[in-house]
């Protein structure tokens, strides 16, 4: 026998025994007889749908035990609502297994990202937000992430004595801070001095509810020595969330007043003009 013809006949019984394995391999043949039949789901899901998770995977564990794709089948998971992290896996004969660490939400940053306990933005697009979030509205870099939760932590501390929670945070491109609390009070901070201004304005806050029966709409808090305060039509609405409602009923709102925290007297007469009055007044700080 010639050297071609040997060498021919290898190729075709290599062929012969390659063929059914690349075939089995690339799902040719082989998924019915090798199917994968059950989904294994490990960690602690509470929001990662598991129809969704099952519809992501079925179209990969198609395949078989042998031509699964296990890297197109993780990706595929990883692109789930909530998902953090994903891993499939395989055990014979017939397991596929995924292993999922959800996304902890922390906050809403603003309309389109959730912000997570570990300080990760991920998209709100499919993901069903829990209402009692608070909200982050930013309009600076991702970066500053760290100081506005730190901001949010020590405003929570300050006011949750008098029940009190803070529902939103936001900060604008020149740094200027405000938050808005669970009563409906939206707290005017500025860009200086912030964690001074809200203890201040947090630690005389209960005298201040406590001297008029009225709903504090907007506390003002950029001056050198005291507070200008709007005060609504209605009553005050204590600690409640309702009072986000009322806060919203205040575009009538009475006529915006100063208060000096470090005045021993009571004068009615206010001690600064308001943040928009032409009068001058060289106390006020943005």
């Amino acid at each position: 026998m010639s050297t071609f013809l040997r060498v021919a006949a290898w190729v075709i019984a290599l062929s012969l025994v390659a063929l059914p394995v690349v075939a089995v391999l690339q799902g040719w043949i082989g998924a019915d007889r090798w199917p994968l039949r059950t989904l294994r789901v490990t960690g602690h899901l509470e929001r990662v749908d598991e129809q969704k998770l099952r519809e992501a995977v079925l179209p990969h564990a198609r395949n078989g035990f042998f031509a699964i794709r296990l890297a197109d089948a993780q990706a595929a998971v990883a692109k789930l609502p909530w998902v953090e992290h994903a891993e499939v896996r395989k055990h014979w004969p017939d397991v596929v297994e995924v292993r999922i660490v959800e996304h902890r939400p922390f906050a809403r940053w603003g309309d389109e990202q959730l912000l997570s306990e570990d300080g990760d933005l991920f998209p709100v697009a499919g993901a069903e937000v829990p209402a009692s979030l608070p909200r982050f509205d930013v309009d600076a870099p991702a970066a500053r992430t760290a100081d506005v939760v730190e901001l949010y932590n020590e405003a929570t501390r300050m006011f949750a004595p008098e029940g009190l929670r803070v529902r939103e945070v936001s900060l604008d491109r020149r740094g200027s801070w405000s938050l808005l609390l669970s009563n409906g009070t939206r707290v005017v901070v500025g860009s200086q001095e912030a964690r001074l201004r809200l203890a201040r304005f947090a630690r005389l806050m209960p005298n201040l509810l406590a001297r008029n029966p009225r709903h504090l709409a907007r506390a003002d808090l950029r001056y050198t020595n005291g507070f200008a305060l709007t005060w609504g039509e209605g009553q005050g609405m204590g600690n409640g969330e309702s009072g986000m409602a009322e806060a919203q009923r205040t575009a009538r709102a009475a006529h915006a007043v100063a208060f000096n925290r470090f005045s021993t007297t009571h004068s009615p007469i206010p001690a600064f003009p308001i943040p928009h009055s032409p009068i001058p007044n060289p106390g006020f700080q943005t």
